[in-house]
């Protein structure tokens, strides 16, 4: 025997009536505050710095990065096309 269900109820009133806690005032103070806190931390940065948070040896890591890439690029390109 089966035996189904449906319930038509906004999330609000599911929390509601699941006794959860709403916690959306409580999310949005904690996105505000992430955004402030990004905000402020990009607008510290130049460039350089930024490339040093997200590439280990800033500009240098960068061009270490594109030299290995191009060469990898350039001995696919040389060898013979497979049959």
């Amino acid at each position: 025997m089966k035996i189904t269900v449906n319930v038509d109820c906004t999330p609000e009133e599911a929390r509601a009536f699941l006794g959860l806690p709403d916690l959306r005032p409580l999310q949005e103070a904690f996105v505000a505050q992430l955004q402030e806190r990004l905000t402020a931390n990009l607008q510290a940065m130049d460039g350089d710095a930024l490339l040093r948070c997200w590439l280990p040896g800033g500009t240098q890591g960068f061009e270490a990065f594109t030299k290995a890439m191009m060469g990898q690029f350039d001995a696919a390109l040389r060898r013979e096309p497979r049959s």
